[in-house]
């Protein structure tokens, strides 16, 4: 039973964000988005720690350690900031975050956005993903400082203007703006 509850819900994320991608021009990576979570790999995963309140990963994690679907999801979806990890070229060998082309910002706003719906339900505010992003502060993200600007800007329009004004700028200046630069 809890492969046909997963299945569905990692399927309705899947439709929601594809549905998001498509209303702001992002048609190829709305098709594509998260199709990682269909394979063995993070799919095993997901059944045997579905709650359906919250990620399975999450629950993984806190069984052993550490999400095996988590490091493999991450590392196939470049719409995770964690994709863009990579060490700094200073010199110190510190892992840094690097700047996120703005498409797959965008997609991680959607996928952030699509995630709270599925998981508030009901109850899903526009504000839900910008409290989630914001829980605990937003220090020990390894971002680029650019990436978490235009995300938190996003995220905040999306609670203060709400969604409709916020797709409408991510179409017309974010991704459509030549000179549109963060």
């Amino acid at each position: 039973m809890k492969a046909v509850q997963h299945f569905r819900t990692i399927t309705k994320h899947k439709i929601l964000v594809m549905k998001e991608c498509f209303r702001v021009g992002l048609y190829r990576q709305g098709l594509l988005h998260d199709m990682s979570k269909y394979g063995w790999t993070e799919f095993r995963v997901g059944c045997k720690y579905y709650q359906g309140t919250r990620s399975p990963n999450n629950a993984e994690r806190e069984t052993l350690g550490y999400s095996s679907a988590w490091l493999h999801h991450k590392g196939r979806n470049k719409h995770h900031y964690e994709y863009w990890i990579d060490y700094g070229l200073d010199g110190k060998k510190a892992l840094i975050g690097m700047k996120m082309p703005k498409n797959y910002v965008v997609e991680m706003v959607l996928d952030r956005i699509a995630a709270s719906k599925v998981y508030k339900g009901d109850a899903y505010k526009d504000s839900d993903p910008l409290e989630y992003f914001t829980h605990g502060g937003t220090d020990g993200y390894v971002m680029h400082e650019d990436t978490k600007a235009l995300l938190e800007k996003l995220l905040r329009m999306l609670a203060d203007k709400g969604e409709a004004e916020t797709f409408e700028y991510i179409k017309k200046v974010v991704l459509k703006d030549k000179n549109f630069s963060y």
